[in-house]
């Protein structure tokens, strides 16, 4: 029992308007703000949030913004069971902090310009992820507004998962008695393969990220006095990188960041792969004659969601080119992000890492490697009760049957969730599809994906509490 059109409706007069709003304040995450709190847009945007969310007519509601002592507020909010004595609960989890600007917008586009372009608002954070605590409150209006069932609902809204949600576990111990042990855990902070059914993420990856940096002088010199003589630090660079990585094929060469592949996943990615097509690699803005690295669409799929990889999202020591001079540099250095298996241990990963590039450095350079890590994510198996709700829920919203695939991001929550409650079902949905491009330039929501969406996860609260 759900209400479709009060969601359509909500979403166009309430949620839009709210989310111009919200995509205007500029709330970066704290590990790209660190003077967060006094800039004030975090407690700006948690503010519009939950004043929203005090504002819907959902009975039993409360709202309460926490905020520990030097860490980043969350919102906290519960819905009582429709049912007197039902003890289940169900934990609904979203984030209000946002990636930075990036560069490269469209004209007219910005990352705190909103702009709604027939179905699709651009801007920062709208679908990563300011649309869940909205989508999540309207669900539960839509399920009691149709005289549904639902358990006793906890949603938690966080402000520090883009920096890998260091303040969420002091919030979890801090409220575990009012959290409880949710039986159902929901997720709007993932991603969709296409825009046509609805998508539940199986695994995440984990990450290890952080600053590798040569030094081989203590200030610059002429090149061509120095050079052949003294060793290029972007040299050095290279020969570290290659350390790690197989430059010719992109294949991770230490063993401790590499884990198995279970038979059902590499299953998932072949039916995703099959019903994906060429838009596994074709929704990405390939330059020119750009190819992705292998024509074999499952071992794409496979390598974006199970495989580890690396990037290099940074570089500190290089001028501009129109500053270059004839200079041979003192230091170089790189901010790495390396994707981890759901299922590796990623703090011996990252000692592996860091070993490896410590180690013996090329011509006694001073190298040093200092970050963090965060897990993946393995799913459990679908409750049979679960995968009957999302294969109707995708069918009455999207009018096509559910799909299932691994992501390549990570969400540290829900790790920490697996763990914490072993014995919960989970549905990891979002609404970042094809060229939705979170984190980076031209990020926008796709709005009728987020109806459905919505319509979807009240589905699932109704036959949750019915099971």
């Amino acid at each position: 029992m759900v209400n479709a059109s009060l969601i359509d409706s909500t979403w166009d007069e309430s949620i839009v308007p709210a989310l111009i709003d919200y995509i205007r304040i500029p709330n970066k995450s704290p590990h790209y703000d660190p003077g967060w709190r006094e800039a004030g847009h975090m407690a700006k945007a948690t503010k519009l949030i939950a004043d929203w969310c005090k504002s819907q007519p959902i009975t039993g509601l409360t709202v309460e913004i926490v905020e520990l002592e030097g860490r980043t507020p969350i919102i906290f909010m519960e819905v009582p069971p429709t049912k007197a004595g039902n003890t289940d609960a169900v934990l609904l989890y979203g984030h209000l902090d946002k990636q930075p600007e990036m560069v490269g917008w469209n004209e007219g586009l910005g990352p705190w310009t909103p702009v709604l372009q027939g179905d699709k608002l651009y801007g920062r954070g709208g679908a990563d992820d300011g649309y869940a605590a909205f989508a999540s409150l309207t669900a539960i209006r839509a399920v009691q507004a149709a005289g549904g069932s639902h358990a006793r609902l906890v949603i938690v809204i966080e402000a520090s998962e883009e920096s890998g949600s260091p303040d969420l576990p002091f919030y979890i111990d801090a409220l575990a008695d009012r959290i409880g042990k949710p039986s159902l855990v929901v997720c709007l902070d993932s991603g969709c393969g296409n825009y046509d059914q609805l998508w539940s993420t199986t695994s995440l990856r984990g990450l290890v990220g952080g600053t590798l940096e040569i030094q081989v002088l203590t200030e610059g010199v002429h090149s061509g006095d120095a050079s052949g003589v003294v060793p290029s630090s972007f040299r050095v660079l290279r020969m570290l990188m290659s350390r790690l990585e197989d430059e010719a094929t992109g294949r991770i060469k230490l063993d401790a960041l590499h884990s198995p592949i279970p038979d059902q996943r590499i299953t998932q990615a072949r039916a995703a792969a099959k019903v994906l097509g060429d838009d596994i690699w074709d929704k990405f803005p390939l330059a020119g004659a750009t190819k992705p690295v292998s024509q074999d669409l499952v071992e794409l799929a496979l390598n974006r969601t199970w495989r580890p990889t690396l990037s290099t999202t940074g570089i500190r020591g290089l001028p501009p080119i129109e500053n270059a001079g004839n200079v041979l540099r003192p230091v170089t250095a790189v901010q790495l992000s390396l994707r981890l298996p759901p299922t590796c241990d990623h703090a011996k990963a990252y000692a592996a890492v860091k070993a490896e590039l410590e180690r013996d450095p090329p011509y006694g350079a001073t190298v040093k490697f200092n970050g963090d890590s965060g897990p993946g994510w393995n799913a459990p198996a679908l409750a049979p009760w679960l995968e009957t709700s999302v294969a109707n829920a995708s069918k009455e919203a999207f009018g096509l049957d559910a799909a299932y695939m691994g992501e390549g991001g990570s969400i540290p929550f829900m790790g920490m969730l697996g763990q914490r409650f072993p014995e919960a079902q989970f549905l990891i949905t979002g609404v970042l599809g094809p060229a939705s491009n979170a984190h980076g330039p031209n990020e926008f929501l796709h709005i009728p994906t987020g109806k459905k969406l919505t319509r979807c996860v009240a589905k699932v609260l109704v036959d949750h509490a019915k099971r």
